[in-house]
């Protein structure tokens, strides 16, 4: 017997959710917030790289080293190579006139503030791909917490499995803002049971610990590990998870922002 399942169709619903979620940290203003890490940090090396960096490389590479008329530096390979500048001063020095980059006359400790800058960029870029797990609350606060709390109890069907008062109640106290909000998007914390029914009649339910098109894995209420052939039993699968996943067709950016903003007063 074949998994009876809709996991292409939660999958794209959760593609929509990350799609939804980026484009509401993109428009408070995440990218560009306090929030991210830095490039330009305290270090001297790095301070002393960047204006080296924007007076003689910003016309051609982008005041960030994004790119402009020269190509990006952030993501270049030889940037990544790069230690202690042995690659980067190579180039500068000589330039590349083939490409119309002069050579540039520098001292090695300009190189070694360039190199550092440039690597800053880097790790800057590789960071930025992590949600931050502090972040201003007046980004996130924008909702209005009594319409959360209507679509709560109406047309979000939130009090049908919740309750303020129960599972939900100090819910703002244990997790971070973007947490909180993340998890309004990304329910975790529940797997699917599996209901295996042998040619006896007998049931064994228990967690899905593994599923396949030959065997079915669970974890009964002994928490035995106990697997069975596909073509053997019949098997029923119950996601607790469903009415979230089909919540992600329906959800708007006003319903995460009020929902958030009445689950964030419970504390």
């Amino acid at each position: 017997m074949k998994m009876r399942t809709n996991r292409p169709a939660w999958r794209g619903k959760l593609a929509k959710a990350a799609i939804l979620y980026a484009a509401i940290l993109f428009f408070f203003g995440l990218w560009n917030s306090a929030a991210w890490p830095q490039a330009v940090s305290q270090d001297p090396a790095v301070e002393r790289g960047l204006k080296q960096f924007q007076q003689s490389c910003g016309f051609c590479h982008g005041p960030d080293a994004t790119g402009a008329r020269g190509p990006d530096l952030v993501r270049s390979p030889l940037v990544a190579h790069d230690v202690k500048g042995d690659k980067i001063g190579e180039v500068i020095r000589l330039g590349r006139p083939d490409k119309g980059m002069p050579a540039m006359p520098v001292t090695d400790q300009q190189v070694l503030d360039i190199a550092a800058y440039l690597h800053a960029r880097a790790a800057e870029a590789l960071n930025s791909a992590e949600i931050p797990s502090k972040y201003p609350m007046e980004k996130l606060l924008t909702g209005d917490p009594e319409a959360g709390k209507a679509y709560f109890n109406g047309a979000g069907g939130c009090k049908i499995c919740h309750a303020p008062t129960g599972d939900l109640a100090m819910i703002a106290a244990k997790y971070s803002p973007i947490d909180l909000e993340a998890r309004i998007l990304y329910p975790r914390g529940k797997n699917s049971i599996a209901v295996v029914t042998l040619p006896s009649g007998e049931q064994v339910k228990g967690p899905l610990a593994h599923a396949d098109d030959f065997v079915i894995a669970l974890r009964d209420d002994s928490g035995w590990y106990r697997s069975f052939l596909r073509d053997r039993v019949k098997v029923e699968l119950q996601d607790p998870l469903a009415v979230h996943r089909e919540l992600l067709d329906k959800l708007t950016q006003a319903d995460v922002h009020n929902l958030f903003a009445y689950l964030e007063g419970l504390k």
